[in-house]
């Protein structure tokens, strides 16, 4: 136990997120590519030690969370950028005030705002989920999915090139562009209604 230990200290400090829901924690440790990791997770403890990253280093973390959680029910994907965690809560309930128990700020912790949503929200987002009841196998088997896909789905925001459209605005400056009889009615009523204005401004 003593050399383990010793090798945890050698090794370097992976980055972390998390995000909670009432039922659930979600948490990602951030190393890419880890081949073979080692996990354990049992009452409020969880262990992670792994090579991996673009200079294949060895990463551990030990973490001891605010409140014991359920490992038979908690899931763990590895995937390419890191390794995700749903995390079942021992006991359902108001959200924790944070992930661990010592209260003292890490550097390598963070807020996952991708995930995170609100206590209030949480409740009618559980009610309107695949699967349906709280920490059912399905829905945790759909958010695991849906957490390994988020990388690829940023893609999507490509499509933000569609916001080109939003040059149709400028079509407002066509006017210059305009056949003449167009561009006179235009001009037209933008006179009759700056002459409607007119009079009450000077009221």
């Amino acid at each position: 136990m003593v050399s383990a230990d010793m090798s945890s200290s050698d090794a370097l400090h992976p980055a972390c997120t998390w995000a909670q829901r009432n039922d659930l924690i979600f948490l990602t440790i951030l190393v890419e590519d880890v081949k073979n990791p080692e996990i354990k997770v049992e009452g409020n403890k969880l262990h992670f030690k792994g090579t991996g990253g673009p200079d294949k280093k060895t990463y551990a973390v030990d973490m001891e969370l605010y409140k014991e959680i359920n490992p038979e029910k908690s899931k763990q994907l590895v995937s390419g950028r890191g390794i995700d965690f749903v995390l079942i809560k021992a006991e359902e309930g108001p959200y924790w005030p944070r992930l661990l128990k010592d209260s003292k700020k890490c550097h390598w912790l963070k807020v996952d705002f991708n995930k995170w949503k609100d206590e209030d929200e949480s409740d009618e987002e559980g009610a309107g989920a695949p699967g349906g009841g709280p920490g059912g196998d399905m829905d945790i088997e759909a958010m695991m999915k849906q957490m390994g896909g988020l990388g690829g789905m940023g893609g999507m925001g490509g499509m933000g090139g569609m916001g080109g459209m939003g040059g149709m605005g400028g079509m407002g400056g066509m006017g210059a562009n305009v056949p003449p009889g167009m561009g006179d009615d235009d001009k037209a009523e933008e006179e009759d209604s700056d002459d409607g204005d007119l009079p009450d401004l000077e009221d």
